[in-house]
């Protein structure tokens, strides 16, 4: 089971009241919703191994020079992170470490690479993975690692934190229309501006997906626009044609890296936990900032 570890922390801040506060009355609500849902995850899958995917690079400076608009809405103004650093509410960042340091109390992997995002670390570990993968997120764009044939599936939060919808192919056909690397030509396509992705204008979700399903994938739709008899519309032909320059290089943007160098040998470090690593550790965590009854249920969770 591999976390989008940022993904689920935002929906645990924003899903759980910031009246969860730690004794000192600094708001815990990210770090205790984050536990209450590992719980969940462990509880109802069991599975074997567990890592903790991070952004090590939340912006890395190669899918920028590809595309200058590539999240640079989401970088802060000012912060206490320095230049370049994403916008992220001001009761969230001190929770991060906090969270990071239970992970690491309890036994939990976690993982990042420099340069590169989760989403990448997540690519390259589902590839390497002998077995069946669960990756869990709330990002769209990990929906193009879906393969039946690895048994690689994503559980995706659908109202908050409380239910997942399991997406293998047949269900990324129904809802998209694409298999798993079709969806990342069809985001290409439609773009998507929580990440600054223009996309190509008048060519939706649903006109992306009928266009790849016509001429087979993003290259066949290219060749298309120099065959006059293609059954492109004007419009779309128009369209397409001029925003060649753009698809040329966004595919390579959005499609998740999968031979990230990592650290060491990650997928051997990586069975979960049946007991805390640094049980003392812990403990000073869970007195410092109350963790209460989430630590407790995942504690439980873990011994199964």
């Amino acid at each position: 089971m591999l976390l989008d570890t940022a993904s689920l922390y935002f929906r645990a801040y924003f899903g759980v009241p910031e009246t969860v506060r730690a004794p000192d009355g600094t708001p815990v609500n990210a770090v205790r919703g984050l536990l209450d849902f590992i719980a969940r995850l462990v509880a109802d899958h069991r599975p074997d191994d567990l890592v903790a995917c991070l952004d090590a690079d939340w912006r890395p400076a190669w899918r920028v020079e590809l595309i200058p608009s590539y999240k640079a809405h989401r970088v802060a103004e000012e912060s206490p992170e320095g230049p370049g650093a994403e916008t992220v509410p001001d009761t969230l960042t001190p929770q991060v470490p906090v969270i990071e340091e239970v992970l690491d109390a309890l036994g939990i992997a976690r993982l990042g690479a420099p340069g590169y995002e989760a989403d990448d670390v997540i690519g390259t570990l589902s590839h390497r993975a002998a077995g069946p993968v669960d990756i869990v997120t709330g990002d769209r764009d990990l929906f193009q690692l879906i393969d039946d044939a690895r048994a690689v599936r994503v559980l995706y939060p659908v109202k908050g934190m409380s239910t997942l919808a399991a997406y293998d192919e047949a269900a990324l056909r129904e809802k998209y229309g694409v298999n798993g690397p079709g969806y990342a030509e069809l985001a290409v396509l439609r773009g998507d501006p929580s990440d600054g992705l223009p996309g190509v204008p008048g060519i939706g979700e649903k006109t992306a997906a009928k266009l790849l399903a016509g001429f087979g994938d993003l290259a066949g739709l290219l060749a298309a626009l120099d065959d006059p008899a293609a059954a492109l519309t004007p419009a779309q032909r128009r369209r397409l044609t001029e925003a060649r320059d753009y698809l040329a290089v966004a595919p390579r943007v959005v499609r998740v890296a999968t031979d990230v160098p990592l650290p060491g040998h990650p997928l051997r470090t990586a069975t979960l936990p049946r007991t805390p690593r640094h049980p003392d550790a812990l403990e000073r965590l869970n007195q410092r900032w109350g963790l209460g009854g989430s630590l407790t249920r995942l504690l439980s969770a873990l011994l199964g």
